[in-house]
């Protein structure tokens, strides 16, 4: 009797095991759709790749090459201060003292006179201000070190979220990236004093943009006494589309005017003249 069965019991373990290293599989399988879909579910580009080792690299390059001045800045505090900032914590739900611990680190001032902002002309921008020895944001040590990059992390996890980010328009504002540049951005323009510059895109129906973070933030964080020129430069070969009378620049001159900013404004340049300007 005994051996008869045998073989209906090794059956009936082979069909036993074959569901059991089926559940196994389909839970293994579905907890990782799960947790793949939660980490997919923003609509902006995850963490770069590599990104604690770039802000280590950056920091170095900047406080030993780039500006040897600054080489009393601890890069491994900075970094860990940066991490801190975000890490573990819901990515919608960043404030500005999240940011607090690194910016004090490494405020983003500059010279007096030497501030270049830009809305809509980054690359010019840039171009300008190393033929010129002046420093936009992204020429300050943490503006160099976050240019480019993209980062968010998830609630209750040390992990960074590589697979997306949530987007400032399609899913929150308060995301980490949105306002560490804000927070930065604002820093900036109140530190800035004497005669600063801003670089507007001329080609544009609306050169300046209220919505821009020269617009939202910049620009009404500017001290009193400050006095702004405003070059509007447009592509070359191509004719420009607004101008210093026109009803956007109107708006960056009434918000200026509030807080008690000179305003002086440049129009009808073209990339190659821009540039040759001293």
């Amino acid at each position: 009797m005994a051996d008869c069965c045998t073989p209906i019991k090794k059956l009936c373990w082979c069909v036993l095991l074959f569901f059991l290293v089926a559940g196994i599989t389909g839970g293994a399988i579905g907890i990782y759709k799960w947790h793949y879909s939660g980490l997919n579910r923003w609509h902006g580009a995850g963490s770069t790749a590599d990104f604690q080792k770039i802000i280590q690299e950056r920091c170095d390059t900047y406080t030993q090459t780039i500006r040897p001045g600054s080489r009393s800045r601890n890069c491994q505090a900075i970094r860990q201060a940066f991490m801190s900032a975000f890490i573990s914590k819901d990515p919608c739900k960043a404030t500005k003292e999240d940011y607090n611990s690194l910016i004090n680190l490494a405020p983003p001032t500059v010279p007096c006179g030497q501030q270049v902002f830009w809305s809509k002309t980054k690359e010019l921008a840039h171009e300008y201000v190393k033929r010129q020895r002046l420093m936009t944001l992204e020429d300050t040590l943490l503006g160099y070190l976050a240019d480019g990059l993209s980062w968010c992390g998830e609630p209750g996890s040390s992990d960074l979220n590589i697979w997306s980010c949530p987007d400032w328009k399609k899913d929150c504002r308060t995301n980490y990236l949105s306002v560490f540049w804000e927070v930065l951005s604002e820093r900036f323009a109140e530190s800035a004093c004497n005669t600063v510059r801003v670089v507007l895109n001329g080609s544009l129906e609306n050169a300046f943009d209220s919505m821009s973070i020269f617009g939202r933030v910049e620009a009404p964080n500017l001290r009193p006494q400050v006095e702004l020129e405003a070059w509007l430069v447009h592509d070359t070969g191509k004719p420009p589309s607004d101008s210093c009378s026109g009803s956007s620049i109107r708006k960056l001159k009434s918000i200026l005017d509030g807080r008690n900013v000179k305003f002086r404004c440049m129009d009808n340049l073209s990339r190659d003249q821009f540039l040759q300007r001293s």
